[in-house]
């Protein structure tokens, strides 16, 4: 097969930035426990993309914290476009080819593309924790064929997503910025959840999962930027967020305890998710 090359100059500049911190391998964020209290309480600085972790305290009006909306996150022509099945199921995905892959693609080994694409290969190919159920999907319609089989056949689902107002938030916008709840949170009624993760990849790639066995809450809330200095607070960004309300079986050292400042299975964790990030949920 003819090589294929990877995007535009600003695609070869993957980092971990691109990578997302929640579903990151573990032992890549390991932190001493004696500094997690003191990355809560913000005197241990720490990488501003993880500025997406809250609490249930958190979900109250009128609270004002620092949220972390990826700058090309919502902008279709700056995300890798979804395959269709056809296309997918002609590529192979395995980090067993990933030599193959590299070749295909037309991307060095060694380089930073091809340490991220085999970062998702090896994501994708993760045992569950226990009663976790994980995908990946490379198209619509096997994103879809798998949310039929975990929802079951007879049940009515939807996909829910973080959106950015017109106008609101512009491109080269910091994506770090303070942002305040101004309406109550709406909680979503749903009996499952899949979460699903842009991942960096020539394509798009999604990494979904769900957990069966612990609850998990789904809101939908307003965030307004802005203060009374520049003209007020406005709605800009309508997010979606969900709650883990049972951590007990996580890693210890999975980054929201680092981010939070709290244990496994102590306090609920919740996310916001950034535009280009889907969210499934049946009813």
């Amino acid at each position: 097969m003819a090589g294929r090359h990877w995007g535009s100059d600003d695609d070869r500049e993957t980092d971990r930035h691109n990578i997302p911190d929640q579903i990151m391998d573990n032992h890549v964020l390991l932190q001493k426990p004696k500094q997690e209290s003191l990355v809560a309480h913000g005197k241990v600085p720490i990488d501003p993309a993880l500025n997406v972790f809250f609490t249930l305290d958190d979900l109250r009006v009128g609270k004002r914290m620092p949220i972390y909306f990826p700058s090309k996150s919502g902008d279709p022509s700056k995300s890798p476009r979804l395959l269709t099945r056809e296309q997918s199921d002609s590529i192979p995905f395995s980090s067993a080819q990933l030599s193959h892959l590299l070749s295909f693609f037309s991307i060095p080994e060694g380089s930073s593309q091809a340490k991220a694409m085999e970062y998702t290969l090896k994501q994708c190919e993760l045992e569950p924790i226990a009663g976790e159920t994980r995908f990946c999907a490379a198209s619509l319609e096997s994103m879809l064929d798998s949310a039929r089989e975990l929802f079951g056949p007879k049940a009515q689902f939807r996909v829910l997503t973080t959106t950015y107002l017109p106008s609101k938030k512009k491109a080269g916008d910091d994506p770090l910025q303070n942002y305040t709840i101004l309406q109550a949170p709406q909680q979503i009624d749903a009996t499952r959840v899949i979460g699903c993760h842009t991942m960096p990849y020539p394509y798009a790639v999604f990494y979904c999962h769900s957990q069966a066995q612990s609850e998990n809450r789904v809101y939908q809330i307003s965030l307004g930027s802005g203060s009374r200095e520049d003209g007020g607070v406005e709605t800009s960004v309508e997010a979606v967020a969900v709650c883990h309300m049972d951590t007990t079986l996580w890693d210890r050292d999975h980054v929201s305890f680092r981010v939070l400042g709290v244990e496994p299975g102590r306090s609920p964790v919740c996310h916001f998710f950034p535009a280009d990030n889907l969210v499934w949920v049946a009813s």
